[in-house]
């Protein structure tokens, strides 16, 4: 094969950045690129997957305005490498691919400067987009909970692979948003309207299995080790049955005596992803044993729902975030990163819409009065 190669054909860089340039913008988005494999195991001389890697699990991966600026430089250089067969894209550790946006910059810096927020949901908006338009197959790594922005990022993938203790959903009405950075566009397409309304507005979030049942996982491996052995996730129901109402139990959560002897369970296990990892390979040489354009083009054809309406939503979704960072953002994302366990994470919902329907205004004297803990 190498005597077909142009050795004197010089190559002109398409990035937008240099190599050294993007790793400077921050250090908790790793890019690294890994050998690809062949399906006997071997290594196929000159061709890597790509792994993009969120790099603050301090914070369960919350990504900070300097972090999707990386994330879309990766993406754009994984895009761009000629000897990419596809991208992983993932979270450091074991509890959370991500948790959305860092609450505690959203709380302490963009909360009552909608101004600034527009600016920062651009760098979003692009990140999103960059996932979308990747000219390689993007598989996400689900190595904990996906949720809120999380789960955004991850369903604008192409794959996702999962370990069985990981959790999904939505967080925003719950905090002050609406999870219009993605999951209102991808939900519907994905798992149905009534579905994507369950998920969407009530955020409740839902485990692995039932993310494999819903469609919105195409693999998925246990990750709890007890005793040197892989045991399923007990903290919910496999067995496929339904309630007494007709109802699909698998993958929902165990209650009563059930959960607690779930938790004794896992509280004598490990997490080892090593069957994650396995697996995220194999779909790796699967991907590697195609056509790289005709996979490109199957690729972006099967996203154009997911694309098409995305860029019709962005804008219009990005100028009502940035507003209501001056209302329910600025009184949500305080409260989750001021509140504990002892007071909780959310507002007085039932106080807010009161006050609300009595006329009060969003001013700042009502948004401490909506803190957790705080005085009559």
């Amino acid at each position: 094969m190498d005597a077909l190669a142009n050795k004197d054909f010089e190559f002109r860089p398409h990035d937008l950045v240099s190599e050294s340039t993007r790793e400077a913008i921050s250090d908790d988005v790793l890019y690294e690129k890994r050998p690809a494999l062949r399906p006997d195991g071997s290594v196929a001389e000159g061709l890597y997957n790509a792994w993009i890697t969120l790099n603050n699990p301090g914070q369960f991966n919350a990504y900070t305005t300097e972090m999707v600026k990386a994330v879309i430089l990766a993406f754009r250089a994984a895009s761009n490498a000629r000897d990419v067969n596809a991208v992983v894209f993932t979270g450091a550790g074991d509890k959370a691919f991500c948790t959305g946006g860092n609450t505690k910059e959203y709380a302490e810096y963009y909360a009552g400067r909608p101004q600034e927020y527009r600016q920062y949901m651009r760098l979003f908006n692009d990140m999103v987009s960059s996932i979308l338009g990747c000219d390689k197959p993007v598989i996400c790594r689900v190595n904990g909970m996906r949720i809120g922005g999380g789960q955004e990022i991850g369903m604008a993938c192409d794959f996702s692979v999962t370990q069985d203790m990981a959790r999904f959903g939505q967080a925003g009405p719950k905090h002050g948003s609406a999870p219009i950075g993605g999951s209102t566009d991808f939900l519907p397409i994905m798992i149905g309207c009534e579905q994507g309304m369950v998920s969407g507005v009530l955020c409740e979030p839902f485990s692995a299995h039932k993310a494999y049942r819903l469609g919105i996982v195409s693999e998925i491996v246990p990750a709890l080790k007890v005793d040197g052995e892989f045991v399923a996730n007990p903290l919910v129901q496999l067995d496929r049955m339904t309630d007494e109402w007709g109802r699909i139990v698998h993958g929902e959560p165990k209650t009563g005596d059930e959960l607690m002897q779930a938790k004794a369970v896992v509280a004598k296990g490990e997490i080892d992803l090593s069957l994650l990892d396995a697996k995220v390979e194999e779909l790796c040489t699967k991907l590697l044993m195609t056509f790289p354009d005709c996979t490109t083009k199957t690729v972006e054809e099967i996203r154009k729902l997911k694309l098409e309406t995305w860029n019709r939503n962005k804008e219009d979704s990005r100028a009502w975030l940035s507003l209501n960072m001056m209302t329910e953002a600025r009184a949500g994302f305080r409260a989750f990163n001021e509140g504990n366990k002892e007071v909780g994470r959310e507002v007085d919902f039932v106080a807010l819409r009161q006050a609300l329907a009595h006329g009060a205004q969003w001013t700042g004297k009502f948004t401490n009065s909506m803190m957790p803990g705080a005085k009559e």
